[in-house]
């Protein structure tokens, strides 16, 4: 009987102090919290001697999947890390490790110029996928989907590989069923850039016979 009342008692102060909470809630005034238009919002933002003076830099991971943007990018960090201003060992330059006798035939004669364009750069990758993509047209259309020595051959491997190897190389890997192989100086395969860059969106690119940047 006495934990029953105690119980009871216990409930009826909960309703109790509920109902005063809610009361106090009702007769509250928020006018104060009401903004108006014409007021202005101050944010408390670091200036540029802060800014700068922060060592941690924050770390973005933007996901770019097979577009053609991803495409680019895979290549360039293959060829030189993304790195504009990088000349390798065989005079291979930028970004995208052009030689002299690549550029020459997009129209680019001054490689001081060329390296130091990040522009340029870009512009005659994509000049030079077009021209790739006319010489190959038929072995395009011929092998991709098919299998090749395990690879599944795709339109954007065979322009990556031609990039690599130069598309006459592709060419003969192609129609030899994979037994010509072509390596870099670095040991690269045609086979490894069939397989690495695979599957990539490169269908709007349009085939161009004679192609010029500049």
């Amino acid at each position: 009987m006495k934990q029953k009342l105690i119980r009871i008692v216990f409930i009826s102060f909960i309703v109790t102090l509920s109902t005063i909470s809610f009361s106090s809630f009702k007769e509250s005034d928020f006018s104060n919290y009401i903004i108006e238009e014409d007021e202005v919002l101050c944010y408390n933002v670091p200036n540029e001697d802060e800014v700068s003076s922060i060592h941690t830099v924050p770390q973005y991971h933007l996901f770019l999947g097979k577009t053609y943007v991803g495409f680019k990018e895979a290549i360039a960090f293959k060829e030189s890390r993304g790195d504009y201003n990088i000349v390798n060992t065989f005079g291979y330059m930028g970004k995208y490790q052009f030689g002299k006798g690549t550029l020459d035939m997009i129209g680019i004669k001054n490689s001081d110029r060329f390296l130091n364009d990040t522009r340029l750069q870009e512009e005659a990758f994509d000049a030079n996928l077009a021209r790739n993509k006319w010489i190959l047209r038929r072995d395009i259309k011929r092998y991709v989907g098919r299998y090749m020595d395990g690879v599944k051959i795709t339109e954007s491997g065979i322009l990556a590989a031609a990039h690599l190897a130069g598309a006459g190389n592709v060419k003969k890997y192609l129609r030899s069923g994979g037994v010509e192989d072509f390596s870099d100086g670095f040991g690269t395969t045609i086979r490894h850039y069939l397989k690495k860059f695979s599957g990539y969106n490169t269908n709007f690119i349009i085939p161009q016979k004679k192609v010029k940047v500049m």
